[in-house]
Formats: structure tokens, C-alpha cells, sequence
């Protein structure tokens, strides 16, 4: 009896200590996740998104007027940067800043986000595919920077990836699944940005009236900008499906050109071009007021 109480005894001392192990851990990465330097990398990230987002927009406003050679997508954007010394600079500050995003949503989904949902299934798993979209943009412009490539076009990207999925046994419903998933983002994320929720995650406490009007006008209108190209790009790849032509999908590019072709003409692409550069300013903002 002895015996068995202090086996008893040892085996709890065990556990006990492992647990206390892995809370120390858990710790540790709590106190690593909410440290100065991922702020800062959390910060430069959503910096990051806002310079490409500004960029693509212009590239699109030149398109709507017929004055623009380039892909209105982040490689048309990287393309543009990579003309010029300062150019060659930002591309790299780029490279930083995605990485930094990439990091900041791995934390959010290992250790949960600011917020009072920020510990849901849900949230974590969102932030955890945010995670590994980031993780590809940041390669892909540190390639581009290194000089050993160009990521392919968005374009390119979505034909490639449609003709890949139709290839296979029940592939065409998965790609209708995935275009109907695309544009139930988009359309969520014109309602979201309508319905000002974005500013549950902006400490707007720290702004003045006038700011929090000016960045309140950018998140709506940039947000439901947005929240278009993802659904015109989501219609598209249904119809790929629908007609088994993969080169019906299109990416960024094609699908704010594809605005062009409405009866609105070119003035409909002008507005969404200046929505995309709206919603990069917004972004520049919540670099500054995000909780994070």
C-alpha cells in the first residue's frame, strides 16, 4: 500500500510537472506574441497590404483610361517597384512587412487575437489560413526581390489552378463550390465594411472626430471595393466551371477589367479603382489604430 501510494504520489508529481511545463510554454508564447516586436511586425504587415492595395488601385485607374501597360495585381505592382532604386528599396520593406503579417497570424492562431472573439475556433482557423496566404505573398515578393523571379499573374494563377481542379473526377463542382465561396467573401466583406464593423478592431478612442470620420469614409468605401473585386472574381470561376473553360477564371486583373465591359463602361472600373486605393489608405490606418 506504501508502494502504490508513492507510485500514485510520483505519477502525479509527473503530471504535474509536465502540465506546469506546458503552461510556462504556453506563457512564453503569450508574452512572445504580445511583445513590442510583433506590434511592430503586426504593424508593418498591415502597412505592407496598404502599399500594394494603393498600388494596384492606380495601376487600375490608368487602365480605366486606357493609359496602362501593366497587370492590375500584385505583380503588375511588384513589376512597378522593381523599376526604380526606390523601387528596389520598398520591395524589400515589402518582404518585411509580409513576413511580419505572416507571423502576427500565426500568434493570432496559436494564442487567439485582441477582441472579445478573439479566442473562437472559428477566428483562429481564419487567422491560421490568413497565415499561410501571407506566408505565399511574402515569398513570392521575396523572390521578386532577389531577383530569381516574378510571381506568376493572378490571372495566370487562376487558369492554372481551375484547369488543375477540372482535370480531376468532380472537380468541376468543387470549382463551382469554391467561386460561390469567393463571392460569399466578397459579398461579406461589402457588407461588413457598410456595416462600419471593422471599427470594433480600431482603438477610435485615439482619434479625433475628423480622423475617425476621414478613416470610417476610407474602411466603408475601400472595404465594399474590395469586397467587388472578390465577387466578380468568384462569378467568374463559377462560369469556368459551368462551361468547362478554364480560361473563363480570372484573378485581379482580368476581373476589374471585366468591369470595364459593363454597360457602365470604363467609369465603373474607375470607381472600384479608387476603392482599392481608399481601402490601402485604410489600411495604412489601421497599421496605426489596429488592436493587436
Amino acid at each position: 500500500m506504501v508502494t502504490s501510494a508513492a507510485g500514485r504520489k510520483g505519477r502525479n508529481v509527473g503530471h504535474s510537472g509536465r502540465s506546469t511545463g506546458k503552461n510556462a510554454g504556453r506563457s512564453v508564447g503569450r508574452r512572445a506574441a504580445n511583445s513590442p516586436v510583433m506590434r511592430f511586425l503586426a504593424r508593418a504587415g498591415l502597412t505592407a497590404r496598404g502599399v500594394i492595395y494603393v498600388i494596384i488601385g492606380w495601376i487600375a485607374v490608368q487602365m480605366a483610361f486606357g493609359h496602362s501597360g501593366q497587370q492590375a495585381d500584385r505583380t503588375g505592382a511588384l513589376h512597378l517597384l522593381g523599376g526604380n532604386r526606390f523601387g528596389e528599396v520598398t520591395l524589400w520593406l515589402l518582404v518585411i512587412g509580409f513576413a511580419g503579417m505572416t507571423l502576427w497570424r500565426l500568434t493570432e492562431a496559436a494564442y487567439g487575437s485582441a477582441g472579445p472573439d478573439g479566442r473562437k475556433a472559428s477566428t483562429r482557423l481564419a487567422a491560421l489560413g490568413r497565415a499561410v496566404i501571407y506566408g505565399f505573398i511574402a515569398y513570392g515578393v521575396l523572390k521578386y526581390a532577389l531577383g530569381v523571379g516574378a510571381p506568376q499573374s493572378s490571372n495566370q494563377q487562376s487558369v492554372d489552378l481551375t484547369a488543375s481542379a477540372m482535370s480531376h473526377p468532380g472537380g468541376r463542382v468543387v470549382v463551382v463550390i469554391a467561386g460561390l465561396v469567393i463571392a460569399g467573401a466578397g459579398l461579406y466583406l461589402a457588407y461588413s465594411a457598410w456595416q462600419k464593423h471593422f471599427l470594433k478592431k480600431l482603438n477610435t478612442g485615439q482619434m479625433r472626430p475628423r480622423t475617425r470620420q476621414v478613416v470610417t469614409w476610407l474602411g466603408r468605401a475601400g472595404g465594399m471595393a474590395r469586397g467587388a473585386v472578390f465577387v466578380t472574381a468568384g462569378v467568374f470561376l463559377v462560369i469556368a466551371a459551368v462551361r468547362a473553360q478554364p480560361q473563363q477564371a480570372k484573378g485581379v486583373d482580368s476581373a476589374l477589367r471585366a468591369l470595364a465591359l459593363t454597360p457602365l463602361g470604363p467609369w465603373l472600373l474607375l470607381v472600384v479603382a479608387i476603392g482599392l486605393i481608399m481601402f490601402g489608405a485604410y489600411s495604412c490606418c489601421e497599421a496605426r489604430w489596429r488592436r493587436v
